[in-house]
Order: structure tokens, then sequence, then C-alpha cells
């Protein structure tokens, strides 16, 4: 099991630079262009789907697995996902309590959840995809 754990965090980190370079990409490029009503949302939208394409190219590392042990690799992103963003959030960036909690609100266009639940399951639908699960 610590195998899994630590190919799981290997992965996150991957997800995670990927995350970064997004958030750079709509701050510097997308929002400028096309405003933040637009550009939250379809950064959102690429997160999740960079997240499905970076799980289905890693899944195969952990082979043939009991589908209940893709629920907890998802359940690990998160945990890891949540745990950054107000860590750093709060810490590093210093951001207050109730501006990280605002990566919540989905009528402000912050798809983080969507995000957040693309992380939980993409490991068991991906794995399900290769004949894993």
């Amino acid at each position: 099991m610590l195998e899994v754990v630590i190919k799981s965090i290997g992965i996150w980190l991957v997800i995670s630079i990927a995350a970064i370079i997004n958030g750079i990409t709509r701050e510097k490029l997308l929002t400028p262009l096309i405003g933040s009503d637009l550009s939250l949302p379809l950064s959102g939208i690429t997160l999740s789907g960079l997240i499905l394409v970076i799980t289905y190219f890693t899944i195969p590392f952990f082979g043939k697995v009991k589908p209940g042990v893709y629920f907890l690799i998802g359940l690990l992103w998160i945990i890891l996902t949540l745990a950054f963003e107000y860590l750093f959030g709060h810490y590093a960036a210093g951001k207050t309590w109730d501006e990280i909690h605002q990566v919540f609100n989905i009528l402000k266009g912050n798809l983080f959840i969507v995000v957040l639940a693309i992380s939980a399951i993409s490991p068991w639908i991906t794995a399900k995809l290769k004949g894993l699960a």
C-alpha cells in the first residue's frame, strides 16, 4: 500500500504542476483577453480535462488493483489538493481564510468543486477504460 501512496503523490505532483501552469495561463493570457467571468470557468474545465488526461496516461503505473484502491487514490488527491489550497494559500500566498473559501463559489464561475470531483473519480474511470478495474 505504501507503494500506491508514493505513486499517487508523484502523480498528484504532476497534476499540481499542470494546475499551476493552468492558473498562470488563465491570469496572464485568458483573463486579459476574455475577462474573468469567462476565463475562470474555462480554466476549471481545462484543468478537469488535464487531470483526466494525466490520469489516463499514468494510471497503468498502479497495475491491476482492486477498484476500491482507485477510489482511495482519488480521495488522497482531494486531501492533498485541499491541504495545498488552504495551507499554501494562507501561509505562503497570504490569503485570508475567507478568500480561500471563494474557490468553492460556483456562482462566481469558480469550478474548483468540479475539479475536486474529477480528481476523485478520474483514477477509477481511467482504470476502467484501460481494463485495470
